[in-house]
């Protein structure tokens, strides 16, 4: 999602599936001013979903700037027979944790 996408979603209202989970911070007194400005552009938005919206996007973003480092090992092919390597970065364990945490949010949200 980028900061346009977010712009669009702001627009309309959204909703989706939440955890019981809640978390408190402190912010910076200039981030709680933007929250703010947010908070009174866009009034449908609570300054908690506008919190959410933009971790959600960095999140997104976060995860689709973390560097690739390959490894020695050939997991598979391309189309042309050119070999791929395993990333030994910290994406697949990035990824494996955060399926293993949504499975136990979804069993959860099941109960």
């Amino acid at each position: 999602m980028t900061v346009k996408d977010l712009l669009k979603l702001w627009e309309q209202t959204a909703g989706g599936t939440l955890t019981a989970d809640t978390y408190e911070v402190r912010l910076p007194i200039k981030d709680a001013a933007r929250l703010q400005a947010l908070a009174e552009l866009y009034p449908r938005r609570s300054v908690e979903e506008l919190i959410s919206d933009l971790l959600s996007a960095s999140l997104d973003e976060l995860e689709s700037v973390m560097p690739y480092i390959r490894g020695d090992k050939v997991v598979a092919t391309d189309e042309m027979g050119d070999p791929m390597y395993e990333d030994v970065g910290p994406t697949p364990r990035y990824l494996d944790l955060t399926d293993k945490y949504l499975s136990k949010y979804k069993r959860q949200d099941q109960h």
